[in-house]
């Protein structure tokens, strides 16, 4: 099995990048982002607990995370890795999905992040806030988003450094040129 992360602050173009990733690998693509705005859409429980929480631009709490994870892992028990879009979040987070990933065998094999300057980020999420109507893409949430993932995300590149795992691709260019980025550093690990 293998288990990529692909990491990066809001905005840096992970998700677009994961389903990609996932597709050429054949890997199963798992993004917290995706599976909360479907709760918040179908107006499940969880949907309404993390609509406020995901509205101000905050992070859901490591405990409803891990519970959510160890439930997407589950519905795949036959396939060849995941690639994680958004997740972990935090140094908790990170060593949460350490334990589920030994429970089942296997471990984070590499950590893709995405580097793309705040300025970038903020006219990304701006644009996309004009196309897509997303309510969670105000410049002041934005710039919270940022804050959030600056003081409790980037502590994980120290820790995935530590371990011989991070990999830093330049998170700005077309779209094809920084999944072609990505899939270069994946390939040279397999």
């Amino acid at each position: 099995m293998f288990h990529l992360v692909l990491f990066g602050p809001p905005g840096s173009g992970k998700g677009t990048q994961s389903v990609r990733v996932a597709e050429k690998f054949n890997l199963v693509h798992i993004s917290t982002g995706d599976i909360f705005r479907r709760e918040i859409r179908e107006k499940t429980h969880l949907g309404v607990k993390v609509q406020g929480i995901i509205e101000r631009g905050e992070l859901v709490s490591d405990e409803l995370l891990i519970e959510i994870m160890e439930s997407t892992l589950n519905q795949h028990p036959e396939v060849a890795g995941f690639v994680f879009d958004g997740f972990p979040r935090t140094l908790r987070q990170a060593s949460d999905l350490d334990a589920l990933l030994d429970k089942r065998g296997g471990e984070v094999d590499m950590v893709v992040a995405l580097e793309v300057d705040d300025r970038e980020i903020i006219n990304r999420l701006l644009k996309r806030a004009e196309i897509e109507g997303r309510k969670d893409d105000t410049r002041e949430v934005i710039e919270n988003r940022i804050a959030v993932y600056n003081s409790q995300t980037q502590p994980l590149i120290e820790y995935y450094k530590k371990r011989g795992q991070f990999t830093p691709v330049n998170g700005i260019g077309s779209i094809d040129e920084i999944f072609a980025s990505i899939c270069r550093v994946v390939e040279y690990y397999l």
